[in-house]
């Protein structure tokens, strides 16, 4: 495995932190990935809107925040990662509600908005990530999305140039959102009703109670592997396959939620990549649907560098 250096970013003018061939191990849910090649900390919206308009019009850009939902292979990503979760984590109450920056983790949103006297927005609690993920894919939970609360946005593009934006702005779909190309989004605007803040916060208890009853807790997973297909859940059919316990290496489909994959402790990336489609075909043979993974599988085959 590669060890990070920090690099000085005075120099350009910048005031976030960049880290050289970071392990991405240490920065998703699954515990596997090899490294980036740069790794950027924004000190704030406008650090980071300064750092993009350095990049060259070729550089990937990766955004990353708790690193849920997200599979690094093992030969790492080229390019720059940008950790929202350490900078663009800014909340604030606006006249219909809520401004939450990327970098906000939902479950903390669902919590503030209860305590804020605001009803709606309980589901979050659920999404294990945070709100510029929630927004890249409409994430979801019990029944509640993403983007029923969103009225604007704001985004940013690799030339530093900050936008407002209306939701009719984008397509909005299960699990998917197609707004302008090569624009990111830097925070939601939440439209939320006053209401009982007691009973909200009821609501997220009950959320996570029913968590903790149907899902796997304290076993580095991504969350939810697969899309439900229409009118099915994932879950059902990879049961129904007999797939829940199997294993590739150390990666295995949970016995208490078959939809989720779980790294026990030695998995490399290549395993549950291997593992997800293992499950794909093993449902496509069985009952005749092929599952569309729900996790984003990125970066280059081989080994750790």
């Amino acid at each position: 495995m590669s060890a990070a250096r920090e690099h000085d970013m005075g120099k350009a003018g910048l005031r976030g932190r960049l880290l050289l061939d970071e392990p991405m191990s240490r920065h998703v849910t699954w515990r596997v990935g090899g490294p980036a090649d740069r790794f950027y900390v924004p000190a704030d919206a406008e650090d980071l809107a300064a750092y993009l308009a350095t990049l060259a019009p070729d550089e990937p850009v990766f955004w990353l925040g708790l690193g849920s939902n997200l599979l690094v292979r093992d030969g790492g990503l080229r390019g720059s990662v940008i950790a929202t979760a350490l900078a663009l984590g800014h909340m604030e109450r606006i006249d219909d509600g809520l401004r939450v920056e990327a970098g906000v983790p939902c479950a903390r949103v669902a919590r503030a908005a209860a305590d804020a006297g605001l009803e709606g927005a309980e589901f979050l609690v659920g999404i294990p990530g945070t709100m510029g993920g929630a927004l890249a894919m409409n994430a979801g939970a019990f029944g509640g999305e993403t983007w029923s609360l969103v009225t604007a946005v704001e985004t940013v593009d690799r030339h530093g140039v900050r936008r407002l934006r209306g939701s009719g702005d984008y397509r909005i779909g299960y699990r998917s959102v197609e707004g302008p190309a090569g624009e990111w989004f830097l925070a939601a605007h939440l439209g939320l009703r006053s209401g009982d803040g007691a009973a909200a916060r009821e609501r997220i208890r009950d959320c996570l109670r029913r968590r903790t009853e149907t899902q796997p807790t304290g076993v580095a997973s991504c969350g939810s592997v697969f899309r439900n297909p229409p009118g099915d859940h994932a879950g059902r059919l990879i049961e129904a396959a007999g797939l829940k316990g199997y294993c590739i290496g150390d990666a295995c489909v949970a016995e208490k939620h078959a939809n989720f994959i779980l790294n026990r402790g030695g998995a490399r990336a290549r395993d549950i990549e291997a593992l997800i489609a293992h499950v794909q075909a093993v449902v496509e043979q069985t009952s005749g649907i092929r599952l569309r993974p729900e996790v984003h599988i990125v970066g280059e085959h081989g080994e750790e560098r």
